[in-house]
C-alpha cells in the first residue's frame, strides 16, 4: 500500500509546527489548542482559508464571549457547559457557519475549562493560542506551496478522460467483465466528482479574490466546457448501459452505434491534446463529425421507424450521442479562440 503525501497535509503539518513555535517563543499554553485550530483551518485554495479564518474568528469570538459570561454568571458545572455547547452550535449554525463548529467548541471548552483561575488573563490566553493557530494556517497557504490549479486540473481532466474512454470504447461490445466494469464506473463518478469541486475551487478564487495563480478567465470557460463534455460523456455512458441491451440490437446496429462512438472518443482525446499544444492546429474533421452525427440521428431513426416498440430505448441514447457531440464542437471552438 502507498502512502501519499499531498500538499494539503504538508502544509497542515507546517502550519501546525509555526502555530506550536509561535506559542512557545509568546509563552502562550497550552500551545496544543493553537495546533488544533491550524488543522482545522487549512483549505485546499487561498480564497477558502481566508474565508474559514473570517469564520472562525467570528464564531470563536462568539463563543468565547458567551462561555465567559456563562462562568461569571452561570457557573461552570457540567450542565451549562452542556447548554453554552448547544447555544454555540445553534448560532453558528444560525450563521450559516457548521463548518467553523468544531474548533469553536474547543474554544469554548478551553475558556470553561480554565474558570478555576481566577485571573482572566489566563483564560484569554487560551483564546489567543486559538486564534494564532487560524493566523498560522492563513500565512503557510498563501506562502507555502500555493495551489497551481490549471496543472492539476488538466491532469485529473486526462485521467478522467482515460476512464471514460475506456468504459464508452467497450460498453456496446460487452468486452469488459462485470465486476471491472462497475469498478472503473464508479472510479470515473468520483473523478468527476473531484473535478467538479475543482472547478468550484478556482472559480470561487477568481470571483472573490480577482485573479487565479497561472489561470485567466477564459480558461476557467474552457475548464467548466471540459467538465460539461466529461458529464455529458459519463451521461451517454448510463444510457447506453440502461437501455442498449433492452433493445435487442443487430449485429449492424451494433456496428453503427461502436464506431460512431469511437469516432466522438478520438475527437475528444484530439481537442485534449490540442489544448496543451500537442496537436497541430486543425479541426480534426470537427464538421464532419457534426454531419456524421446528423447522418447517425437518421439511421437510427429509420431503424426506429421500423420497430418503435422494441427500438424506443435507441432514441434516448441517439439523443445522448447528439448532446455529447454538441458539447465537444463546443469545446473544440473556444479552444481555437485561445
Amino acid at each position: 500500500m502507498t502512502m501519499t503525501i499531498g500538499p494539503r497535509i504538508i502544509k497542515t503539518g507546517l502550519a501546525v509546527m509555526l502555530a506550536l513555535y509561535i506559542c512557545i517563543l509568546l509563552g502562550l499554553e497550552p500551545a496544543a489548542f493553537a495546533g488544533v485550530a491550524a488543522t482545522l483551518t487549512v483549505q485546499p485554495s487561498i480564497y477558502r482559508t481566508w474565508r474559514q479564518m473570517l469564520d472562525q474568528v467570528l464564531t470563536n469570538t462568539i463563543g468565547a464571549a458567551i462561555a465567559l459570561f456563562s462562568i461569571f454568571y452561570l457557573g461552570d458545572s457540567p450542565i451549562i457547559i452542556g447548554i453554552v455547547i448547544m447555544i454555540v452550535i445553534s448560532v453558528s449554525l444560525k450563521l450559516k457557519m457548521e463548518n467553523t463548529i468544531p474548533l469553536t467548541l474547543v474554544t469554548v471548552l478551553a475558556i470553561m475549562s480554565a474558570s478555576g483561575n481566577e485571573d482572566i488573563l489566563f483564560t484569554l490566553n487560551r483564546f489567543l493560542t486559538i486564534l494564532i493557530g487560524i493566523g498560522s494556517a492563513m500565512i503557510i497557504n498563501i506562502v507555502i506551496l500555493p495551489p497551481k490549479y490549471k496543472k492539476a486540473y488538466i491532469k485529473n481532466v486526462n485521467s478522467t478522460f482515460q476512464k471514460l474512454s475506456l468504459l464508452l470504447r467497450t460498453v456496446i461490445s460487452n468486452e469488459m467483465t462485470k465486476t471491472t466494469f462497475e469498478e472503473e464506473k464508479k472510479n470515473l463518478k468520483k473523478d468527476l466528482e473531484k473535478l467538479e469541486g475543482q472547478f468550484k475551487v478556482f472559480d470561487e478564487e477568481r470571483g472573490k479574490i480577482g485573479k487565479l495563480n497561472q489561470t485567466n478567465a477564459r480558461e476557467v470557460v474552457i475548464f467548466k466546457q471540459m467538465l460539461k463534455t466529461l458529464q455529458q460523456g459519463e451521461l451517454l455512458l448510463e444510457n447506453i448501459e440502461e437501455h442498449y441491451f433492452q433493445s435487442k440490437t443487430k449485429e449492424e446496429e451494433d456496428k453503427l452505434f461502436d464506431s460512431h462512438i469511437e469516432e466522438l472518443i478520438k475527437s475528444h482525446e484530439f481537442i485534449l491534446l490540442k489544448y496543451e499544444g500537442k496537436m497541430k492546429e486543425h479541426d480534426h474533421g470537427m464538421n464532419e463529425i457534426i454531419e456524421e452525427s446528423g447522418e447517425f440521428f437518421e439511421r437510427v431513426h429509420q431503424i426506429y421507424s421500423q420497430d418503435k416498440d422494441q427500438k424506443l430505448r435507441l432514441m434516448i441514447i441517439t439523443s445522448s450521442v447528439v448532446d455529447y457531440t454538441f458539447q465537444l464542437h463546443r469545446l473544440n471552438k473556444l479552444i481555437r479562440k485561445t
